[in-house]
């Protein structure tokens, strides 16, 4: 008795199944490579920038993929890569951010190539800043050097530092912005020492006739008494107290050569 063969399964379907399934990996494994790809290009351009936010994508990075090992079993190809494409997007984000900040560095005017010109570096505008100082914790040397930074800093060229034995009262001497010769004494007294007209006579008899100033001023980082006052006014000498040395120092208030401009 013969016995019907049984008719062989075709292996078609399976077959064509797991071709789909491989193009879908490849597919995916594409894009997977090329949201990391994209993200380390990314990640370097910050790092060259700033480089601490190339740790903070390092870390971001391990997270994911401590993330990525937990939940690989339970999450969908579809989930995979909206979870890919997020990371990719803060990334993203992280690197702009850095790239604005760097944008603040200074940068460089390029020249044509023979001109023998050398590039420009162009700073960004910095806000000034006001170093206060206080005058009367200063010795005498240092508070004479101290009025003559000031003179440098508002425009004043040929500063010099004469004071000492024998200066016949001039401690700073400078040629103000318009070319006049200014002769300035410095008297760094206490509170309750103020300047008297004895001191203003002696620098009265010299600053003009022995110096030959142009405009003769006297700078103290106290007071100067009524009687000395007088005498300044009727020889034209400027007096600079405590306070008006202080405005001069912030720029709130005239220098002492444009008193008799």
């Amino acid at each position: 008795m013969a016995v019907p063969a049984r008719a062989r399964r075709t292996t078609r379907r399976s077959r064509r199944f797991e071709l789909r399934a491989t193009a879908i990996y490849f597919a995916l494994l594409a894009v997977i490579l090329a949201l990391l790809g994209a993200t380390a290009r990314t990640a370097l351009a910050a790092a060259a920038h700033r480089p601490a936010w190339a740790v903070a994508l390092v870390l971001m990075g391990v997270s994911a993929v401590i993330a990525g090992c937990r939940d690989t079993r339970r999450m969908s190809a579809a989930r995979i890569a909206r979870r890919s494409a997020q990371a990719l997007e803060e990334a993203t984000q992280t690197a702009v951010e850095a790239l604005d900040a760097a944008s603040s560095a200074p940068a460089v005017a390029l020249v044509p190539a023979g001109t023998g010109a050398e590039p420009t570096v162009l700073l960004p505008e910095a806000p000034a800043v006001t170093m206060e100082i206080a005058y009367e914790t200063l010795d005498p040397d240092e508070f004479e050097q101290a009025v003559a930074e000031l003179c440098r800093r508002d425009g004043c060229f040929d500063v010099d530092v004469v004071g000492g034995a024998g200066d016949l009262g001039a401690d700073v001497v400078a040629r103000t912005p318009d070319g006049r010769l200014v002769v300035i004494q410095c008297k760094r007294y206490c509170d309750g020492n103020r300047v008297g007209s004895q001191d203003l006579q002696r620098f009265g008899g010299t600053c003009f006739t022995v110096h030959g100033a142009d405009v003769a001023v006297v700078v103290t980082t106290s007071d100067f008494t009524a009687p000395a006052l007088d005498y300044a006014e009727q020889c034209g000498i400027v007096c600079v107290d405590g306070p008006q040395l202080q405005r001069w120092q912030e720029s709130a208030g005239p220098r002492p050569w444009q008193a008799q401009s």
